[in-house]
């Protein structure tokens, strides 16, 4: 095993070693046991609640708790409008950015209101430091927001009985104080120690060693990027995000900041089993995530560093791999690990160039979003998986004649109902959005600079980023205009929220069912073969929706490079 290899195995290993006992930890927080940190927390987080007038222990229903989110992320949403589109005269602006259009503004907002953070500007010509900030703040709150919901899920299958599913903004500010805060603040120190800016001054003037005289943008870098990896959001402090050389300075940070982006999706699955005293059951969801998330990772380092057989043929030498696009300080193998990484949790942070990936590759990180419950962001990630869940459990008692349960509730019409809605809102966003753009030549095939079954990969990647709330793209693709910035908000918006309010109701029409205690003819969800069974029904639903697509797209530009 070489030392690129050894190093991916090192940062999946590092990863799940901190989140066993961070998933422990954070089960403890949402149940309000006694944590290590209470002595630090407590008098905080009872000066939020007593100035905002909530009692922690009071408990909501499943509606209650939903409009309480889409409230606050309306309020939100105006702020952000406001501040981005008059970020030129606001204060923090020492480089003097313009404000942004009323469609980038919008656009932006909502993208990093839902944890997506699709970027169609610069950050370092786009954004002041004070909309950098604001955006630092959405960053925080939307990961917040959706480790919120998923506490909500952890609650209903942990009481017996019960409408009340905890506090949406207890729930919410503890995630805040004591999850994302602690670990934000220790991979800013990392950072810091090897040379990330910190600063509120404008650009630096410097002289090259070939004696031209250039600008170097700077700022508060490494305050936003701890962030946008920990809460899984993604969005760049500059326009090549992690590519660049103040974002992400070296191996030991590329390393960092790949750990801090897997840490807290892994650890909410543990989390899970420690709540509701089902470890077993978390296991299984882990591996099943595992074996997708590794068999992607394995094919896209295979591909990269097998390196691009035209250039072979040409007598370059590819023996560092498929280098284009990609920086010599990470490699192909590192790069390609990322690439699939950000991609299944939807992070949507690149320290390489999607577009410049070989064909196979492409469609991996695409099957990745499609999919988009290996893992998943923070928290999103184990509501999308309940929904295939529900599914599995439904036609699992199907196969053996008896009504499906789950975790002692009976599934029934109204939750699977749900459940298919969820399923197929996604591919539905996807598919109508990019078949839409397609049609329309004026809006979308005249904004691709590259032509043909690439061409429409981009088409195809820019939905499913916003679809999934990913936020990555295959950069290609001229995405600053009216059509893309509001037909791309309209998604986001629709894609973060319904996902999140269905398992939430599921959950909340679950919890106020009878318990039913398990017996000898009980269907053990725990298992591997309910596991395996639970990846078929995923990996089914995403060939029947998306093959067609993936053979327009990235398969087509592989047979053609191949037939050439």
């Amino acid at each position: 095993m070489n030392i690129e290899l050894l190093g991916l195995v090192l940062m999946f290993l590092i990863t799940l070693a901190l989140a066993v006992p961070l998933g422990k930890y954070i089960a403890k927080v949402y149940g309000q046991e006694k944590t290590f940190l209470d002595f630090i927390f407590n008098p905080l987080e009872k000066l939020f609640f007593r100035l905002a007038g909530i009692d922690q222990n009071s408990g909501w229903t499943w509606k209650q708790n939903m409009l309480a989110l889409l409230a606050i992320n309306f309020v939100w949403f105006l702020l952000g409008m406001f501040v981005l589109m008059n970020q030129g005269w606001l204060p923090l602006n020492p480089d003097n950015n313009p404000g942004q259009s009323a469609d980038l503004a919008f656009n932006t907002t909502i993208s990093f209101m839902v944890n997506c953070n699709l970027q169609h500007y610069s950050g370092e010509s786009g954004l002041s430091y004070l909309g950098q900030m604001y955006l630092m703040f959405l960053q925080f709150v939307s990961a917040a927001t959706g480790m919120a919901a998923v506490a909500h899920v952890f609650v209903a299958f942990r009481k017996k009985t019960t409408d009340k599913l905890g506090n949406f903004f207890v729930f919410f500010i503890k995630s805040i104080t004591r999850i994302l805060m602690p670990i934000s603040l220790i991979v800013g120190i990392i950072l810091l120690l090897n040379g990330a800016p910190m600063t509120f001054n404008g650009k630096d003037s410097i002289t090259t060693m070939e004696g031209k005289f250039i600008e170097v943008s700077t700022g508060p870098v490494a305050a936003f990027v701890p962030i946008k990896h920990v809460g899984t959001n993604g969005g760049g402090f500059f326009g090549t995000n992690s590519a660049h050389p103040f974002e992400n300075l070296n191996y030991i940070t590329n390393m960092t900041e790949m750990v801090a982006q897997m840490l807290i999706p892994f650890a909410l699955v543990f989390a899970f089993g420690y709540f509701i005293k089902r470890r077993k059951l978390s296991w299984t969801i882990f591996a099943v995530m595992s074996i997708g998330f590794l068999s992607l990772m394995a094919m896209n380092v295979a591909f990269e560093n097998a390196g691009n057989p035209a250039l072979q043929e040409m007598g370059a030498n590819i023996s560092l791999g498929n280098m284009e696009g990609k920086e010599i300080r990470f490699g192909s193998s590192a790069s390609a690990y990322w690439s699939v990484a950000t991609t299944v949790i939807s992070t949507g942070s690149v320290n390489s160039m999607h577009d410049s990936y070989m064909p196979l590759s492409g469609m991996n990180m695409l099957l990745a979003m499609m999919i988009n419950c290996f893992y998943g962001g923070v928290g999103v990630g184990i509501l999308n998986y309940l929904i295939f869940i529900i599914l599995a459990v439904f036609i699992s008692g199907l196969m053996v004649g008896r009504t499906p349960e789950f975790l002692g509730k009976k599934i029934e019409a109204k939750e699977m109902k749900i459940a298919m809605i969820i399923a197929l809102f996604h591919p539905f966003l996807i598919l109508a959005g990019t078949a839409l753009t397609a049609y329309m030549p004026q809006y979308g095939t005249e904004t691709l600079n590259n032509p043909g079954f690439h061409g429409f990969s981009e088409m195809l990647y820019e939905f499913t980023s916003a679809s999934a709330n990913n936020g990555s793209g295959f950069e290609g693709l001229g995405d600053n205009t009216p059509w893309w910035n509001i037909s791309t908000g309209i998604v986001l918006a629709l894609s973060r929220f319904l996902p999140i309010i269905g398992p939430v109701a599921i959950a909340g029409f679950l919890a106020h069912k009878k318990y039913i205690p398990e017996s000898a003819g009980t269907l053990k969800t725990d298992t591997p073969t309910f596991g395996l069974m639970t990846l078929m029904i995923i990996l089914l639903i995403a060939a029947l929706a998306f093959f067609p697509a993936l053979t327009l797209g990235p398969i087509a530009e592989y047979l053609t490079a191949l037939k050439n």
